[in-house]
């Protein structure tokens, strides 16, 4: 897409030293979202991504403002994922990440806590640092899969090095004045998390059904829909525009700058701005890997620049850093081609694509 001159010149430095400050962005649609949060040193985005997500699914509701505790979610995937690499043979994923359905699917599970009952840090650290804990958690793991036995003293190992790097969690705790439990608490907020699925679009599996998504973090072997690339931007549009608000899964590149604000895609030939992204382009780069999934953002609105282009309003999890104190503005053919899938609420898909894939 072409824009005026003065603007073009800038774009020959295909780089992101195209200052965020050129544009002038004018809101579209701004859905409700809590404050930006830090996942410190962490590599637990997905958990940070998906409840900011789920705490703007409350406001959505009509709900008070809930400041949900991602550690305490952390905390029960690390168990979970324990047991699944031992099954595995050693041959799990015991890393910290995930995607956002591993939010979900524990959430569903284990119940929720806010951050008030569980604020995750039992260490001397002004923040989140799981440096040390992922690597005892790597540690203790061997002694399972080498006995090939997964013993109550090997449990009870995690569970002792959880209570000393994230506290103990809780049997119960008071929230406003009432006593809750972590499913006591998930049913007070009433969200069910069967209300959320997962979107993607790629070639290689069959359109309109559900498809396995090759991505390490995908440890659940969760399914994905899956639809034609221009079905997965409407429904995020169409998300957006009906007060939904969106989990994003996709990959940075060095043409995202949280210090501009902003994720764009140069293109190499000096006569555009960006690349014009197809279904093609999608595929080709998710199956040469430059597209991998690394990081889990919440999309909560669209603004456009003063050129008509789209982008899409992005809640990072690095604290409020950045031109736009923790946000970025993500341009469309970034996430065409950068988002491996989004999460979205049953009713945030449109009537006639809902029907395709029989939700």
């Amino acid at each position: 897409m072409m824009k005026k001159t003065g603007l073009l010149c800038l774009t020959l430095l295909l780089t992101l030293s195209l200052a965020a400050q050129e544009y002038v962005f004018t809101p579209v649609v701004e859905n409700k979202a809590t404050p930006v949060k830090n996942q410190g040193r962490t590599g637990t985005c997905w958990c940070f991504g998906t409840l900011s997500f789920l705490e703007s699914e409350l406001l959505r509701m009509g709900r008070e403002e809930v400041d949900l505790s991602e550690m305490y979610t952390v905390r029960q995937t690390y168990k979970l994922r324990y047991f699944d690499n031992y099954l595995r043979r050693g041959k799990g994923n015991l890393g910290p990440g995930g995607v956002c359905h591993t939010a979900t699917l524990t959430s569903a599970q284990f119940g929720l806590m806010p951050e008030s009952a569980y604020p995750g840090i039992s260490y001397d650290s002004p923040g989140h640092n799981h440096s040390e804990l992922g690597s005892y958690v790597e540690a203790i793991a061997k002694v399972p899969d080498e006995a090939k036995n997964m013993s109550p003293e090997s449990e009870a190992m995690l569970n002792a090095v959880l209570d000393i790097y994230l506290g103990e969690t809780p049997s119960s705790f008071t929230y406003n004045g009432k006593d809750f439990t972590p499913a006591s608490f998930a049913s007070y907020l009433g969200l069910d998390m069967n209300n959320y699925v997962e979107i993607t679009s790629f070639t290689h599996h069959p359109f309109y059904r559900q498809i396995p998504v090759e991505i390490p973090d995908n440890w659940e072997h969760a399914l994905y829909y899956n639809v034609p690339l221009n079905e997965f931007m409407a429904i995020a549009d169409y998300a957006l525009l009906n007060g939904y608000t969106i989990g994003w899964d996709g990959d940075l590149t060095k043409d995202f700058s949280q210090a501009n604000g902003l994720a764009v895609l140069p293109d190499p030939d000096p006569s555009k701005d960006e690349v014009e992204v197809t279904q093609e382009i999608r595929q080709k780069w998710y199956e040469t890997f430059q597209t991998v999934d690394d990081h889990i953002m919440h999309i909560t609105g669209i603004v456009k620049d003063q050129y008509g282009v789209k982008y899409y309003i992005t809640k990072n999890s690095w604290g409020e850093t950045g031109k736009l104190k923790g946000y970025v503005n993500m341009s469309e053919n970034y996430f065409k081609a950068k988002c491996i899938a989004i999460m979205v609420h049953k009713d945030a898909i449109p009537k006639e694509i809902r029907k395709k894939l029989g939700i």
